[in-house]
């Protein structure tokens, strides 16, 4: 479980996390953001989560799917055990703070800041002139998807870690520019046996929703059958289990398939093995799809009769974005009083 986080600074500690809502959610989504959004909700800090739409279109979306899979990512964060009244929970464009603080942002951050980003350089690829200038000044929106709630940490896996060391730059610099100790210098929460999920058919691939093969992984709507066939199916090598994490060294797909299960049981790679070492795969895949099972089927079972109604979920989403804009507003208003907004 996820300790209560500290922080050293005079700000209050709050918690900011979001995913895009590019449909067909899947295990990787569950085990290294949303069951990690569970935990850090019930230390009793302040939790802000948020289904980034804005982000989503810095690719060509189709309108009706995007709505559906907004939809569905809030039912998918429900269904996990994200409690709407614990933490507010909205989608991205209902709060247009965001956008008017990453207007600021734009103009603090630094060309060649953007130009660095990894994954700029992997999704633009040879084709950047032709990728939007959202897809090259996303990171900017994100820094302000943070800091409109002065959030303090944000639970991230390592694919992100650098787009929240430039959130940290450009809230340095706004600081250092203008004499404030205004935004805070947020932490990433990195933690957790499976922060990064990798595909059951190549265990150095991390788990996708782009890989053309279903059996790549599980998805949060796939029933209980499913889901055992898939982990019976899961690559693996010839060897037995160790009995320690060393042995797991050079072994991608048994590493991934220990690791899902200790994130799975909220436990240690280290108990899970003194458990299990020395078997066969054979004896620890049915280990392991028993409890995937009783973990998940529930949720694919929520997360279908939420969407069976999902003006329900609407006016959870509009409810959330009123509680976030009653954080956001004060922190907008005030950054362009800073900047020297007339008016602000």
């Amino acid at each position: 479980m996820t300790e209560a986080v500290q922080t050293s600074s005079s700000f209050t500690p709050r918690v900011f996390s979001g995913i895009q809502p590019s449909g067909d959610l899947h295990l990787g989504n569950y085990l290294g953001a949303m069951k990690r959004f569970v935990d850090m909700q019930e230390t009793g800090i302040e939790t802000v989560y948020c289904m980034v739409d804005m982000h989503a279109i810095t690719v060509w979306q189709d309108p009706e799917k995007l709505r559906h899979a907004t939809r569905e990512l809030c039912a998918g964060f429900i269904a996990a055990g994200i409690d709407p009244a614990k933490s507010i929970l909205f989608n991205q464009s209902q709060v247009p703070e965001h956008a008017q603080l990453a207007w600021i942002f734009n103009c603090v951050a630094r060309m060649g800041w953007m130009q660095r980003m990894t994954q700029w350089k992997d999704k633009a690829g040879k084709n950047a002139q032709n990728a939007s200038l959202g897809l090259f000044a996303y990171p900017a929106l994100m820094a302000a998807d943070i800091l409109i709630y002065h959030a303090t940490h944000v639970p991230v896996g390592e694919d992100q870690k650098q787009h929240l060391e430039l959130t940290r730059d450009i809230a340095t610099k706004f600081n250092h520019d203008y004499g404030v100790d205004f935004f805070p210098i947020t932490e990433p929460v990195i933690e957790g046996a499976a922060t990064r999920v990798m595909s059951f058919r190549d265990g150095s691939k991390k788990m996708s929703k782009s890989d053309p093969s279903d059996a790549s992984r599980i998805n949060m709507t796939d029933d209980a059958d499913t889901i055992a066939k898939k982990i019976r199916k899961a690559k693996t090598d010839p060897e037995g289990l160790p009995s320690e994490a060393e042995g797991l060294e050079g072994r991608p797909e048994a590493r991934n398939l220990v690791n899902i299960y200790a994130a799975l049981a909220d436990t240690s790679v280290d108990a899970v093995l003194k458990d299990v070492g020395g078997k066969q795969f054979s004896e620890f895949k049915p280990i392991l799809s028993e409890l995937a099972v009783e973990k998940l089927a529930p949720i694919s079972g929520e997360m279908a009769r939420l969407m069976q109604d999902t003006s329900e979920i609407d006016k959870i989403l509009d409810h959330g974005a009123e509680r976030a804009r009653a954080i956001a507003s004060p922190i907008l208003k005030k950054t362009y009083e800073i900047v020297g907004m007339v008016g602000a």
